[in-house]
């Protein structure tokens, strides 16, 4: 298919385009898509409305100020004034409307990548992705909001401005005050994305999130959408891929009684479904195989969200959804192979009778990527 046709715009960057790699213009969400699709991965078609566009709709109307005061006075330790706040802070953002050129962008790009994809009213997820969502020292990962199964010029712009008053939901600013958070310093980019008809969705992981071992990909996926996996609502299915040479280890069948087939709401698995894996092996190694090429690309472990796209044949149907730093273990120092100090007979001996146990020598033999 050919890429929308799109004249330069102020506000709005496809994920082609080379401004979309920059985080502080479109977020660490924005930033990993461009990444992926850019480097030739299977990603759906979309594009980003840039954090310049939420900085333009602050400066309108004194609400930048009006924010700054408001927040100015948030007791941290009293939950009903953070509640109270966030409330007028969210009428604020709803009140003030999308300025007229950013509506017209929007448009534009959405009409745009309709024709793209020959689907007239083509329904979209619409993603929050602030600029400091991904951050390895803070990460807002879901704290944010994203909505699926939205058609139509109107119904995106009223989700994009939705984006925008999520910024000061009381979750968002009880969790940035916890940790010393400056809000305003957030900016707050969107995703305009393609949506995938998931036959089964989830995450994975490029070390195991349990013990930190770089050795492994781990999978976790259920049913639909992968809405049910990241909100908790399901006990995915979880596959465990040795990452030297790809082959599975170990799969765990999980507790999938609800999916999410749109963004209209759970609905009940039949028992039948609930009892069988949502991926087939040769799917988990292939989707195994596209995070390990992600890790190598970026350098570190990730957390990458992914989809099998019940419309697409075999080979063209693992798609990935997202991918961002690893958050857990990344920002922790790791153990050398051997104590120095002890001396290397040390640490011999101690590989020897780790290997008489059974156990493999710390770190010895991990493939980082």
């Amino acid at each position: 298919m050919s890429a929308p046709v799109l004249t330069r715009s102020t506000f709005i960057l496809p994920f082609s385009d080379p401004g979309c790699l920059d985080a502080r213009a479109v977020g660490g969400k924005g930033k990993g898509l461009a990444e992926m699709t850019q480097a030739g991965l299977p990603v759906p078609p979309g594009f980003t409305v840039s954090a310049a566009a939420y900085r333009d709709f602050l400066d309108r109307g004194g609400l930048r100020e009006r924010i700054t005061a408001l927040v100015a006075g948030v007791d941290l330790h009293d939950a009903a004034c953070v509640e109270r706040v966030s409330g007028t802070l969210e009428d604020l953002l709803t009140a003030q409307p999308l300025p007229d050129e950013l509506a017209a962008e929007i448009t534009t790009a959405y009409h745009a990548l309709c024709d793209q994809l020959g689907v007239p009213g083509l329904a979209v997820a619409v993603r929050s992705s602030a600029t400091a969502e991904d951050s390895v020292a803070d990460s807002f990962a879901g704290e944010f909001e994203t909505w699926v199964d939205i058609t139509g010029a109107d119904d995106v712009l009223a989700h994009v401005h939705r984006c925008y008053a999520s910024v000061y939901a009381s979750r968002v600013l009880h969790y940035a005050l916890e940790r010393g958070v400056d809000l305003a310093g957030v900016e707050m980019a969107v995703v305009v994305q393609k949506v995938v008809r998931a036959r089964s969705a989830g995450v994975m992981f490029t070390l195991d999130p349990i013990t930190g071992d770089r050795s492994r990909i781990v999978l976790e996926s259920s049913w639909g959408l992968g809405l049910s996996v990241v909100g908790g609502e399901v006990t995915p299915d979880r596959y465990t891929v040795g990452k030297v040479g790809l082959h599975l280890q170990d799969k765990v069948l999980g507790a999938k009684r609800v999916e999410y087939r749109d963004g209209s709401g759970p609905v009940p698995v039949a028992e039948d479904r609930q009892r069988e894996f949502c991926l087939r092996d040769e799917e988990a190694l292939a989707l195994a195989a596209l995070a390990k090429t992600v890790e190598r690309q970026h350098q570190a472990p990730q957390d990458i969200e992914f989809a099998v796209d019940e419309d697409l044949p075999d080979g063209r149907n693992l798609l990935l959804l997202q991918c961002r730093p690893e958050t857990v273990w990344s920002g922790r120092e790791r153990a050398p192979r051997f104590d120095g100090a002890a001396g290397l007979m040390s640490w011999i001996t101690g590989s020897i009778s780790s290997a008489a146990s059974g156990q493999a020598p710390r770190e010895a033999g991990h493939d980082h990527g």
